[in-house]
């Protein structure tokens, strides 16, 4: 777990180089505490419901990035985790800074809440779209919103499934 190690030039800490910690677990000091860093940690998961425990049941709840290649899975994912970030198949959840984020729990900003759907509109301009056919997360509705980067717009829409219309974010 990386105790016991230092980087010559840097005995006393404060400095990490990109790093990765594969197999991690809940026991580990990494995974109990809040890294803001060039850390990635890769915890596997047997079942899904060990998947959604791990960032659900953590007292923080800043960001979490699953890999899947079950479309409902990842969107049953998306739906059900408790935490304010979330990234499908991409290893930082992060959104560009154009978009408002934060973390949920004990990794929030305060009082203030920086992302949903009134920040969204801070930025955008609406369109209703209504659509025939399956779409990934088969939305009950679904609205473009222009973008601050030019030639991309965001996508909100109300996942109808087992979300309970939570909305999700999109950016295409």
């Amino acid at each position: 777990d990386g105790r016991g190690r230092s980087l010559p030039g840097h005995d006393e800490g404060f400095f990490l180089w990109p790093t990765l910690i594969d197999h991690a677990t809940p026991s580990m000091k990494s995974y109990q505490d809040e890294i803001f860093g060039p850390v990635l940690q890769i915890i596997r998961a047997e079942t899904f419901e060990e998947a959604l425990s791990y960032p659900s049941d953590h007292y923080l709840g800043n960001a979490v990035s699953v890999f899947t290649r079950n479309g409902d899975a990842a969107q049953r994912f998306v739906a059900e985790v408790a935490v304010g970030m979330v990234g499908v198949n991409v290893p930082m959840p992060v959104p560009i800074g154009y978009y408002s984020h934060g973390g949920w729990k004990d990794s929030s900003f305060a009082d203030l809440n920086q992302y949903g759907e009134d920040s969204i509109r801070f930025f955008t301009r609406t369109k209703v779209v209504t659509q025939r056919g399956r779409t990934a997360c088969r939305p009950s509705s679904a609205r473009h919103l222009s973008s601050p980067l030019p030639g991309r717009a965001a996508l909100w829409h109300s996942c109808g499934q087992s979300g309970g219309g939570r909305p999700c974010i999109r950016v295409m």
